[in-house]
């Protein structure tokens, strides 16, 4: 899976503040004030449910379009919830899909299964192997 250039980047910033770059885009993730940080970006975390709500959302766009349906309207919010136990991790995530107006009840089944099927949820369904090696900076002359 290594190629000659990482998929994706973290970069350390300062205090609790990393940059990820993906591709040619990029973004700050912090922690909150209360939490030490600045609050700069989401956290981890957040960017971790956004990316399961973003692409049910995407799923959801693509199912819509495909269909000649209206997509003005068409919104995904996600609350999650933090285990109370360890090891930390995120216990549970609600996903509500806000439908176009005058969406056709006949498609909301087929619609619901679509977005159930989305690539982020099969990868926290369906878990991928995970390593981390350790490996020392080099410096860039």
């Amino acid at each position: 899976m290594t190629s000659s250039a990482p998929a994706i980047t973290v970069r350390y910033l300062g205090g609790d503040q990393l940059h990820v770059r993906a591709g040619d885009h990029g973004m700050v993730l912090d922690q909150p004030v209360g939490a030490g940080g600045l609050d700069a970006g989401p956290t981890p975390t957040e960017l971790f449910v956004a990316s399961l709500a973003a692409c049910v959302g995407f799923y959801a766009e693509r199912f819509l379009r495909r269909h000649d349906l209206a997509t003005e309207g068409l919104r995904v919010d996600a609350d999650f919830r933090m285990s109370e136990d360890r090891p930390s991790r995120v216990s549970s995530i609600e996903m509500r899909v806000r439908l176009p107006e005058g969406f056709p009840e006949a498609r909301r089944e087929a619609l619901s299964r679509v977005v159930e099927r989305c690539t982020v949820h099969n990868s926290i369904v369906r878990t991928p192997d995970v390593s981390v090696a350790l490996e020392e900076s080099r410096r860039v002359a």
